[in-house]
């Protein structure tokens, strides 16, 4: 669970409520039944009418990927990996790194490691790695995509069921003691849709394109470090090189007793 987007969505919603509330509103008084299925029924229909049936189907598997956060992908220890095998590769050869592909969690990896192994073309293993990269970017941009027009599209569909609102209370100007109830129900339609576009809609297709990224730099990380090793790069060299993807906190101090082993070995 990404406690950031849970956390995040109770800030906003007791934010929204308690102000409301101290400001001398009656939360009771933002549930309204017509207005929610106005916003949040025709933000989904309009929403459907721009994307493709398979973009709305996969909405659900989205969300849950905005709430669930990106995918465990640890740059830091993908390192350790890496300067693992070459070690292992300049020592006994890449044919030696068979026994270790089962061991490896991440199927992008293992993909990576056995087309390495198999004695792929460098260029045609980066080619495929950075294919099935793009891949998981395109995928994750559709759910964010659809997310980003619900969000856009939302605000419009609340001032049209303000709109409907009003023509009803306008068809009742004859009992005045209901005008002014009338125009606040009205009004809520309006809240809904500026409420659902920038508490949900956008925030979590931002979510899902930050998460994205973090991802793409992840396996950005596997690729370089299958080059590394399919150049026949000594370990200190792929350390270094890998390194320069990780934060200062996250890298390995050469004098440590890792690092130091590293020189030792690739001396």
């Amino acid at each position: 669970m990404d406690l950031a987007t849970v956390i995040g969505l109770g800030l906003a919603l007791v934010g929204i409520i308690g102000g409301n509330v101290l400001e001398g509103g009656n939360p009771a008084a933002l549930i309204n039944l017509p207005g929610f299925m106005i916003v949040v029924l025709g933000s989904l229909g309009a929403t459907m009418i721009s994307q493709p049936l398979a973009n709305i189907t996969a909405l659900p598997k989205s969300l849950m990927k905005a709430f669930m956060g990106p995918p465990k992908h640890n740059s830091a220890e993908t390192v350790e990996l890496f300067v693992n095998m070459a070690d292992k590769a300049r020592r006994e050869g890449l044919l030696a790194l068979e026994a270790d592909v089962d061991q490896i969690h991440d199927s992008f990896t293992r993909k990576g490691v056995q087309l390495m192994i198999d004695g792929t073309d460098p260029e045609l293993l980066r080619e495929i790695m950075e294919i099935d990269a793009e891949s998981t970017k395109h995928r994750n941009e559709q759910g964010a995509g659809a997310l980003e027009f619900m969000g856009g599209i939302a605000p419009t569909i609340g001032v049209l069921g303000a709109v409907l609102g009003l023509m009803g209370v306008m068809g009742h100007l004859d009992e005045p003691e209901h005008i002014g109830p009338g125009i606040a129900t009205a009004f809520v339609a309006t809240f809904y849709g500026v409420a659902t576009a920038n508490v949900l809609w956008l925030p979590l297709a931002k979510k899902l394109i930050n998460n994205s990224k973090i991802e793409q730099h992840a396996l950005a990380v596997v690729i370089e470090g299958l080059m590394s090793i399919q150049a026949g790069d000594n370990p200190r060299i792929v350390r270094e090189k890998l390194e320069g993807f990780l934060d200062p906190a996250q890298r390995q101090s050469k004098d440590g007793p890792e690092g130091g082993a590293a020189h030792k070995e690739a001396a």
